[in-house]
């Protein structure tokens, strides 16, 4: 039997896979890299293409593409987002995802991002925070414990120097999950009866829940000076965290408007509500936090950049370990323009 060429086998990272290199790595010291590696990318934001992502809504969830280029490179990601599939023992977000070479056309990369994308949704909060939270932040309230928290906390913990996370969810059992998970992990854990009191000398609240509706996870009066706000759970039309009064005093930083206003908590705002790209702070274009007592608040929904950053560095992180597979994708005839003939030719072999 005819074996496939080297340009017909496309390196893929499956899960047991990812797992194996993150643990390889270090899960902090990834947080870092992939924080770096985001960064990177944010500081020629202008360089990409940009296009809200490609979503199928139905009334229990979502099916979205998140497809974007650099020009040398092609990245998209396939994720859904069905927050009742944990009432079935499933995950409520599954990804994977592509990298491909925009000279041939041809993947470079094929990988897992259900973890990946914990991973980078994570490191992208902690990326915000280091430049809008509060310069003193030791405090982190944790709203929602569900499959991002642990990430979302120890992200913050080793990019932004939090000592301390304060937990709260409408399910206790989440909680307890969370707070197992963290024990021994450099934070000290505070699992919390309210929200009220997760948000108790908290200077970041992280909110990130999943039930896909307009909800009030945090109020105004919640929610005093000098505190950032990292909206995670808002990310689709008809699904909010946040009272609206909370965005009317805060200054507001997107990744991408024309997505934000239709996914993101402001679309509880009017449509000419001004807002700030955290790429243009990152690149000295914008200012951020302006003074110690400004509620700061970063409406993330997840952008297409992010996860091209987040295949990039894996690829790169890949050479020389044995943690992916070579699938044979690509047909690759002796002749290009021979394709039939390479199927007759591979019969009996």
């Amino acid at each position: 039997m005819t074996l496939p060429s080297r340009q017909a086998l496309v390196p893929f990272v499956s899960v047991e896979n990812m797992m194996r290199l993150v643990l390889h790595v270090g899960i902090e010291q990834m947080m870092v890299e992939l924080t770096h590696a985001i960064e990177a990318d944010f500081r020629r934001w202008p360089a990409f293409d940009k296009t809200p992502r490609v979503a199928s809504h139905s009334d229990i969830g979502v099916i979205e593409l998140m497809p974007t280029s650099d020009g040398q490179h092609y990245g998209f990601k396939y994720v859904n987002g069905h927050p009742g599939n944990m009432r079935q023992g499933l995950q409520a977000v599954t990804a994977f995802g592509v990298l491909a070479d925009v000279a041939t056309g041809y993947p470079l990369l094929l990988s897992e991002m259900t973890i990946l994308t914990a991973l980078r949704t994570a490191a992208t909060s902690a990326m915000a925070a280091k430049w809008l939270a509060p310069r003193d932040a030791r405090v982190m309230a944790m709203i929602g414990n569900g499959a991002q928290a642990e990430f979302q906390a120890l992200a913050m913990k080793t990019v932004c120097g939090i000592e301390e996370v304060r937990l709260y969810d409408i399910d206790p059992a989440a909680t307890r999950k969370c707070a197992a998970n963290l024990a021994g992990r450099g934070l000290r854990v505070v699992s919390c009866d309210t929200a009220e009191q997760a948000v108790l000398g908290a200077q970041i609240i992280t909110t990130c829940t999943a039930d896909k509706q307009y909800a009030t996870i945090l109020t105004d009066n919640l929610v005093g000076g000098g505190v950032h706000i990292n909206a995670v759970g808002g990310d689709c039309p008809g699904k909010t965290e946040l009272h609206r009064d909370i965005l009317l005093r805060a200054g507001i930083f997107v990744e991408y408007p024309p997505q934000t206003r239709i996914e993101g908590e402001i679309q509880a705002l009017d449509p000419d509500h001004p807002v700030t790209e955290l790429w243009q702070v990152i690149a000295g274009e914008a200012p951020g936090r302006t003074d110690a007592g400004q509620v700061t608040l970063f409406d993330s929904f997840g952008f297409a950049i992010e996860d091209f950053s987040a295949l990039r560095h894996i690829l790169k992180r890949l050479e020389g370990t044995e943690f992916f597979l070579e699938l044979d994708m690509i047909a690759d005839p002796d002749d290009p323009r021979d394709l039939f003939g390479m199927i007759i030719r591979s019969e009996g072999q």
